[in-house]
């Protein structure tokens, strides 16, 4: 007959697990050390937690106790079968105990604990904690109760750190969507509006220049029209991957209306940089049996124009002009046809 695990002190491991949850901030750590707590306070040999992979159909252990680290993929291994306790207490959302390995009444038993929490008013199973008592042990009923508790300190603890890291990524998707075009993942209106304020203001400091490329894709709205809107995107995405490809690293590119891309760059390198895109496409090939050209009009700041809107307009004018002389080209705002 062997004594049943009683917990020492209740109530001190309950407040040194609050005191992990609220100061830790590295949550791998928190949960090693809220696990190696338990295993301490009810005389276990070894524990783990056990978490439910949202993008994976197995448990996965996260933290671990008293385990080195063939123990530990020994366990890990064992989980996998779905009539493991701690699988069990994971599927079922119920304590679940058996013998850890075979039938020898000597080996240590395997305890599984659920994970869960209730959000709007909906369960919702996190994984286990899983503890291994040695050969013979049981826990009393206040054992049992602590490490109840302390299950739900986990699941918690495990919950805020899913809510924390979700918040973040929807925090992090949301500026770059506020800033980047969904379609081609260039920079958006909004975006180079900004950028060029700001490389305006700093050329006007420095006296040097800026350059403004608008592109525009030949024959776009009818190729939309007759070939649908799929064939269209998929233009629109090989411009800009070609575009993306052809500026400097202190260029910015944005997408501009339905079919237009501006290229804002700093220096009097805009020509140089739109003819590089012309090239690129060039060597691009068929985009679903159609050939995609480009026309651009350049401008340059102070030259052409002393101002945004300004800059804006010389560059659409040459726009126009390389459009008007049969596309496939780049017209600069202070001359004519621009140098390959």
């Amino acid at each position: 007959m062997h004594d049943s695990p009683t917990t020492s002190d209740p109530l001190a491991l309950l407040r040194s697990a609050a005191a992990a949850l609220a100061r830790g901030t590295d949550m791998d750590e928190t949960l090693t050390n809220l696990v190696a707590e338990i295993v301490a306070a009810v005389g276990a040999e070894s524990g783990a937690v056990f978490l439910q992979d949202p993008d994976r159909a197995e448990l996965v252990l996260v933290a671990s106790a008293g385990l080195n680290a063939e123990a530990a993929g020994a366990l890990a291994n064992a989980v996998l079968q779905p009539d493991h306790p701690i699988a069990t207490a994971a599927r079922e959302r119920l304590v679940e105990a058996r013998r850890a390995t075979g039938a020898d009444a000597d080996e240590g038993r395997a305890l599984g604990f659920p994970l869960e929490v209730v959000r709007e008013g909906v369960d919702l199973p996190l994984g286990a904690l899983a503890l291994i008592m040695p050969p013979g042990a049981e826990l009393d009923e206040e054992g049992r109760e602590t490490v109840e508790a302390m299950a739900n300190i986990i699941a918690v603890a495990v919950d805020r750190a899913r809510l924390s890291s979700l918040v973040a990524e929807r925090s992090e998707w949301f500026e770059r969507m506020a800033h980047t075009d969904p379609l081609t993942g260039l920079a958006n209106q909004r975006t180079f509006a900004r950028v060029l304020e700001l490389e305006l203001a700093r050329a006007a400091r420095q006296g040097s220049e800026v350059s403004l490329a608008i592109l525009d894709i030949d024959r776009f709205v009818e190729t939309n029209e007759a070939a649908g809107h799929e064939t269209g995107d998929d233009i629109l995405r090989a411009v800009a991957s070609v575009v993306s490809e052809s500026v400097r690293l202190v260029d910015t590119v944005a997408r501009y209306g339905g079919d237009e891309f501006v290229i804002v760059a700093p220096g009097a390198a805009g020509t140089t940089v739109a003819n590089r895109v012309v090239t690129g496409l060039a060597t691009l090939g068929d985009v679903r049996g159609l050939a995609v050209t480009v026309s651009g009009g350049v401008a340059r700041f102070p030259a052409d124009a002393a101002s945004g809107d300004d800059l804006m307009a010389a560059a659409e004018t040459a726009l126009a002009a390389a459009k008007e002389a049969g596309g496939g080209r780049i017209v600069e705002a202070s001359g004519g046809a621009a140098p390959a």
